[in-house]
This record gives C-alpha cells, structure tokens and sequence, in this order.
C-alpha cells in the first residue's frame, strides 16, 4: 500500500475453521500461520478463543450504531463549557448545524451527564 496503513480483513468462517482443524491435528501455530499468509498472533489468539469457548464464531455488536461521533461529543461538551447558560436543544442546534448530521436534546443531555456538566 502506499500510504502505509494497515488494513484489517476478518477471516471468513471457513478459514477459520479450517485453521481450527489443522491445529487440532498438531500442527504447530507458526506453520499454520506460515501456511495461510497471516500473522502468529492471529492463529494464537484464534486457537486460545476456540480452547476456551468451544467455537471459533466471530462475536457480533448488538443495538443501535450511534448517531453521534467521538468528534461530536467533543464539540457537544466545548459548547457546554463555553455557555454554560446553554439548553440541550441548542447545544442540539449548534452541533446539527456545524456537523450536518441530526442529534437530539435528548443526546446531547445524556452526554453531558456523561461528563458531569
């Protein structure tokens, strides 16, 4: 790559269980690694995931994605702290308008609790 970042790729479920299946014949990590192009940590940490759940399953995040960014909640709290006469829903007004992305009073109240403002 040209810019040099990593890019992260998960293993599909029949790689993975392939990988399972050939440490379970002995096969040393390193060769299994080797064999399959990708790094010692990731077969390591496949191998110890599957000796102590039973399953090589990735784990999947449940709820709702957050409408809000880590940058949003920054400017949510730069804004509190600059007026602190400020109501949740102008807070909630500022930060649509400056992100273009819609966030409720009810959000910027709860992150605000979050930080003890």
């Amino acid at each position: 790559m040209a810019n040099n970042q990593s890019v992260r790729r998960h293993l599909n479920a029949f790689t993975r269980g392939r990988i399972i299946g050939k440490l379970e014949e002995g096969r040393s990590v390193t060769s299994v690694a080797a064999e399959f192009g990708i790094a010692h940590s990731i077969v390591s940490r496949l191998w110890r995931q599957f000796q102590t759940t039973g399953t090589a399953i990735r784990g999947f995040s449940s709820g709702r994605p957050r409408g809000a960014t880590p940058a949003d909640d920054r400017y949510i709290v730069l804004q509190a702290r600059r007026n602190r006469r400020q109501t949740a829903g102008e807070i909630a007004r500022h930060t649509t308008q400056a992100t273009g992305r819609p966030i409720s009073r009810f959000a910027v109240a709860r992150r605000l609790h979050g930080v003890y403002l």
